[in-house]
């Protein structure tokens, strides 16, 4: 992916699909992380006698069996099919594009080593693309993600991801669809240029290294440092995200950043980090690796 290939060899379609097929194999292995990780970002503490505060979950594992044991293990999968539909779209755009978009940057005649500068410019740009189109499923994903997390008797609002998809329309109209939009785009033009800008630079420094070749080990640390990259640059944002999309009280993405601050403190804002980084990180090993035996 480091070096800009002639504009004739690339196919638009053969990389979108071989991104999209990666990116849903990775979120099928890695689900269980990321709705350990929502439901961290969205508990608060729950106020019990006088200032003392508790949380139903302590930490990814606890997270992960506390789920299991409530509501049972496909729980942990709740959000798989628009989690599928997000990546299907979402990762074959924003892969699919990527070398295109450097290619319109550069030019066709260019040829060689593309700067670090291009492409996290083409990272941003095509993950800004990609999610924009992409929105309602990540949306869904995280509505049914967070179903789990209301009180025991209380009805839960979506039997299924159609059923989501078709209850947001009818009730909250069809631009609901796009809740969270800023805080989103924000969020994943940022993790796609440090993914895939930081997979390129790790990628050839490895490459440098004695002993080392372009294999399977060398694919593997590779997306291990693009995931880490990606969680310390886009925690901030993915808690708003996933807040905004989870909780319909906040008023916009200025205002659920206030209200997390002041009321949480800054390290709110990497609540979740280590499932963050265990699903990212395993994520990006997983998508990177097929990405490059498929492709």
């Amino acid at each position: 992916m480091a070096d800009l290939k002639p504009k004739s060899e690339i196919s638009f379609a053969g990389t979108f699909f071989s991104s999209a097929f990666a990116a849903c194999f990775a979120e099928l292995c890695t689900i269980p992380l990321d709705t350990a990780k929502v439901r961290l970002q969205l508990q608060k503490k729950t106020a019990v006698g006088e200032g003392i505060g508790v949380t139903k979950y302590r930490g990814t594992l606890d997270t992960v069996v506390t789920i299991a044991r409530e509501e049972g293990y496909a729980a942990l999968w709740k959000g798989i099919v628009p989690g599928l539909h997000r990546q299907f779209v979402y990762g074959g755009l924003r892969i699919g594009l990527y070398d295109l978009v450097k290619v319109f940057l550069l030019g066709s005649s260019y040829m060689g080593e593309v700067s670090l500068f291009i492409n996290i410019l083409a990272a941003l740009l095509t993950g800004a693309l990609a999610i924009a189109v992409a929105n309602p499923t990540d949306l869904v994903k995280v509505r049914l993600q967070a179903e789990g997390k209301l009180p025991l008797g209380v009805p839960r609002r979506y039997s299924s991801a159609f059923h989501a998809y078709y209850t947001i329309v009818r009730q909250e109209g069809f631009t609901a669809l796009w809740t969270g939009l800023g805080p989103n785009i924000a969020r994943n033009a940022i993790i796609n240029a440090a993914e895939l800008a930081s997979y390129d630079q790790v990628k050839q420094t490895i490459l440098k290294l004695p002993g080392f070749t372009d294999s399977v080990l060398t694919h593997l640390l590779a997306g291990l440092g693009a995931g880490f990259f990606a969680v310390c640059i886009g925690s901030p944002v993915d808690v708003v995200k996933s807040r905004m999309m989870g909780d319909s009280s906040y008023r916009s993405t200025i205002d659920c950043f206030i209200k997390t601050l002041k009321n949480e403190g800054f390290f709110a804002f990497y609540k979740g980090f280590v499932p963050n980084f265990g699903r990212i990180g395993s994520w990006n090993m997983v998508m990177f690796l097929t990405l490059e035996q498929v492709s």
